[in-house]
């Protein structure tokens, strides 16, 4: 890849969210002003090559994609006039901006429309207003690639068949779109926080994206207790991400981190607002995985972990929110308070149900049970499983790191190549 090339994908990869929200608001039509962005990328290409990468790529991009929507405009305002009978007339669209203060918060809430399913707001989302891959939309969702590549385009053609059109949602409609747009950000963090693919672990341009966008949600609707829950949630993640790999990059787990480099002040302000969400009412998902998170945070050392407290909020959680992947964290919770074997026998059911098949976390905790019980040869195999399904760098050597460690246990004098 050359060096402009490499400028481009960097820019599509950073500024794609920031120039699609700020040509939209020239079109108000999201087809219409990602074909003007994609054409924008396009002549990067070519007048970066001759002209040199400008000082800012986001600017020089949002500059010429809103002149590619306006000429698009201004030819279809020419061809309405000259053939009035032949084309339907664009619905005129409210100048309003709903009272979202922010271009790319604006348009989550716009594009998380409540004529689609649940799931396709939220896809449809993370992958043309948030640029996140397919592949790690399909992650999220538990779901191949090809099969969220087909709701998405089918998301698309739904949009344009019962001509939907993008408008900003009134104050009074932002109730029925929070909930899709709390679970938009929470998967734009998660992607960056965890990097599905790539030789690093965390990608901070996503995680900072999705922070930034918590906290804006949040001075828009300080009121929702889910809102506070989510940002909250996000700190107390945020304040841990400089331990998450060592000097040499290796992963390293809770257990392994320094605590004191932790943010103190990002896990201060995740307790407020826990604290205030709680007394405010009953806990929803978010609100219930901070106060999980920030147990974590607050342990003194990994030893000293509340695990009972921890299994006791899992179990609220999963009430409420009975997904598969809650299901494996309280499992570990569970091996924390009973024992391996009783994490063991909840990861037993969850290979039964099926619906983790070809999620890399399943395998991988159950070769860490496996190998705590001294089941070293099982835990080989499971360790085995885990790597075929890794493909982040990061995590792939670490579980190569822990399968030598089985496999010596299991078979002293051996190595794993």
């Amino acid at each position: 890849m050359s060096s402009i090339e490499q400028a481009v994908a960097d820019a599509h990869r950073r500024e794609w969210a920031y120039v699609l929200a700020a040509t939209v608001r020239v079109t108000r039509d999201l087809d219409a002003a990602e074909e003007a962005v994609q054409d924008a990328y396009v002549q990067a290409l070519r007048t970066w090559a001759r002209d040199g990468v400008p000082a800012r790529p986001g600017a020089w991009l949002t500059t010429v994609a809103r002149r590619v929507a306006l000429n698009a405009l201004r030819r279809r305002q020419t061809l309405e006039a000259k053939l009035p009978l032949l084309l339907e007339p664009a619905a005129a669209e409210p100048a309003e901006d709903g009272g979202i203060p922010d271009d790319r918060l604006r348009l989550v809430f716009t594009c998380c429309h409540p004529a689609l399913a649940a799931e396709a707001q939220v896809a449809l989302t993370l992958r043309l207003v948030c640029g996140v891959p397919t592949a790690d939309i399909a992650r999220a969702f538990l779901v191949a690639e090809p099969t969220m590549a087909a709701r998405i385009t089918r998301a698309k053609k739904k949009i344009a068949t019962a001509r939907i059109r993008y408008a900003v949602p009134a104050p009074n409609e932002l109730p029925e779109r929070v909930d899709a747009v709390l679970t938009v950000i929470h998967l734009l963090y998660a992607t960056g926080h965890t990097a599905g693919s790539g030789d690093t672990l965390q990608r901070d341009e996503l995680t900072g994206r999705a922070l930034d966008l918590a906290r804006l949600l949040h001075a828009l609707l300080p009121a929702e207790r889910e809102v506070a829950g989510l940002l909250a949630l996000l700190l107390v993640h945020h304040a841990r991400r400089d331990t998450r790999t060592g000097t040499d990059g290796r992963l390293l787990r809770l257990a392994e981190q320094d605590r004191s480099r932790w943010d103190g002040a990002l896990i201060a302000e995740s307790d407020q607002l826990i604290v205030a969400a709680l007394r405010a009412g009953p806990p929803g998902r978010f609100t219930l995985q901070a106060a999980i998170a920030a147990l974590h945070a607050q342990a003194p050392s990994y030893a000293e972990t509340d695990w009972p407290q921890i299994r006791t909020l899992y179990d609220e959680l999963l009430r409420i929110w009975p997904s598969p992947v809650v299901a494996l964290n309280r499992a570990v919770a569970v091996s924390m308070v009973d024992g391996p074997q009783a994490g063991l026998d909840e990861i037993d059911a969850l290979e039964r149900d099926g619906r983790l098949a070809g999620y890399r976390y399943l395998p991988a905790t159950k070769a860490e049970l496996l190998h705590r019980l001294g089941r070293d040869s099982e835990a080989v195999v499971a360790y085995q499983a885990a790597l075929a399904l890794a493909d982040n760098a990061t995590e792939h050597e670490f579980l190569t790191e822990r399968l030598r460690s089985a496999t010596d246990s299991a078979q002293p004098g051996t190595r794993v190549p």
